[in-house]
């Protein structure tokens, strides 16, 4: 049996191969955080998140088309990933609007403290925001 475990921006990979049979294991372990909020950065140290995760600080390194997304199908909308708590939200009235998907998903496009943080994704599973339950559920899933 031969297993090599390899490193690509995206996922770590495990190649297998055992009586003339290969297999590859992906493993997905990235944090969309704010390197600024001290929730985000108090979060990831005590989940102790290690180099095994790829951090992207959605400030200088705007979330993509393509990441938000992966996200969306994995927590189920644009919507769930919309934070209410921005300054924005209230300074540009959106409280006073009814916004559909794809006003969230342009919005969170659009400013970076639209997307509810920090988001972390393990695998194929994605949690979403600070709250006390979802944090627990990350370390549970360590």
């Amino acid at each position: 049996m031969i297993c090599i475990k390899s490193f690509c921006p995206k996922y770590f990979f495990y190649f297998i191969t055992f009586d003339n049979c290969s297999l590859i294991f992906f493993e997905m372990k990235k944090t969309y955080h704010l390197s600024t909020c001290s929730t985000c950065s108090r979060i990831i140290k005590e989940l102790g998140l290690d180099d095994s995760f790829e951090f992207q600080d959605i400030k200088s390194n705007k979330i993509n088309l393509e990441q938000l997304d992966e996200m969306a199908r994995m927590s189920g909308s644009y919507e769930s990933l919309f934070s209410r708590k921005a300054m924005k939200y209230k300074s540009m009235g959106l409280k006073e609007k009814k916004l559909n998907e794809n006003d969230y998903k342009n919005l969170i496009l659009e400013e970076y403290t639209f997307l509810k943080r920090p988001v972390i994704i393990l695998n194929d599973k994605i949690f979403v925001g600070n709250a006390k339950k979802t944090i627990l559920e990350v370390a549970n899933n360590l």
